[in-house]
């Protein structure tokens, strides 16, 4: 058996998590920074960064003790390296390497993205191949994983990610921050044909968003107050929910894949899983809620099965490279 404590400080949520054989979750711990920077109305990177510094230790040490074991029953040190915010992802990545040295454990590079994908393994008993629709707040990607360790990105966003349209059009239509959750609530009781929003029309896997982000801006420029909130959130929750799955069973067939996953967090959203159930003619797979957003089990899992090998001169990355 293999445990690995993981650190994940990307952005605004400092995590902890101790799991075994990339699979079975013993602790996972996150402190969540939303309401600090709600009032921005967006992340503020500073101060991310040096709220992580108040609470990793912390976080770390409670994943540890709910955990039951001690450093001397691990056999690495995980921790983010990217992308994400170098002041955030800073934080957490000195965290694991003052601890892997202290205790002369092998310390593990994960890659956000690849880790949010991860977040499947845990209690699961998923296995490549598959392809993986990942919709985060900075990142959305179809992507054909081969193996644990071998995948190929087929298509991403060329402007806004998902996550970002949903924070944007929230705040057009006077909603907090995040977006992501609130639209989705609204939309379950509107009606998703009450607006005819486009897609952005993209060749091949590819997505853009930014286009309907500017429709829903126009719409709303046009419509009298009150808002129809709901009628609103739902049909752009249609609009991007549909694209998504059109891509993403394509890729599905064009790669035989015997199973779809879903990863990131607006895989949390509601409509987006119940269409992929509706549609698939393979397999979803979705993470817990609670490990659909940030959280340190998911860099764990990725330590495990896909982690890459560090040292004291490894540093951090906020985008990562074609």
């Amino acid at each position: 058996m293999a445990v690995y404590l993981a650190v994940e400080t990307s952005c605004d949520e400092t995590a902890a998590a101790v799991v075994a054989d990339g699979r079975k979750v013993l602790s996972s711990i996150v402190v969540s920074q939303i309401e600090i920077h709600k009032k921005y109305g967006g992340v503020v990177p500073e101060v991310a960064a040096r709220k992580h510094l108040e609470t990793v230790n912390h976080v770390i040490a409670e994943a540890l003790d709910k955990s039951g074991l001690t450093f001397k029953d691990l056999d690495g040190i995980a921790y983010t390296a990217g992308p994400g915010l170098v002041g955030t992802l800073l934080s957490g990545m000195l965290a694991a390497k003052s601890l892997a040295w202290a205790h002369d454990l092998p310390l593990i590079a994960v890659d956000h993205l690849l880790a949010h994908v991860a977040a499947n393994y845990l209690n699961s008993s998923l296995e490549p191949p598959f392809i993986a629709l990942l919709v985060s707040g900075g990142h959305t990607q179809i992507i054909y994983f081969k193996d644990y360790q071998t995948s190929e990105i087929l298509g991403k966003t060329l402007d806004d990610a998902a996550g970002e349209a949903y924070d944007k059009v929230a705040r057009l239509l006077g909603l907090p921050y995040p977006g992501g959750a609130v639209i989705d609530k609204l939309a379950q009781s509107g009606n998703p044909q009450a607006f005819k929003f486009p897609e952005g029309v993209v060749a091949g896997y590819n997505f853009s968003f930014s286009g309907l982000k500017t429709a829903v801006l126009r719409t709303v420029d046009k419509l009298e107050k009150p808002l129809p909130l709901e009628d609103l959130a739902a049909s752009f929750q249609e609009a991007v929910s549909r694209v998504l799955l059109r891509k993403t069973l394509k890729a599905q067939e064009e790669k035989s894949a015997p199973a779809i996953v879903l990863a990131g967090g607006v895989a949390a959203n509601k409509t987006l899983r119940a269409k992929l159930d509706q549609f698939s003619p393979v397999p979803v797979f979705y993470p817990k809620m609670e490990f659909c957003t940030d959280n340190a089990a998911m860099v764990a899992a990725a330590a495990h099965f896909c982690g890459q090998k560090a040292d004291l001169s490894s540093t951090v990355y906020s985008r990562k490279k074609d």
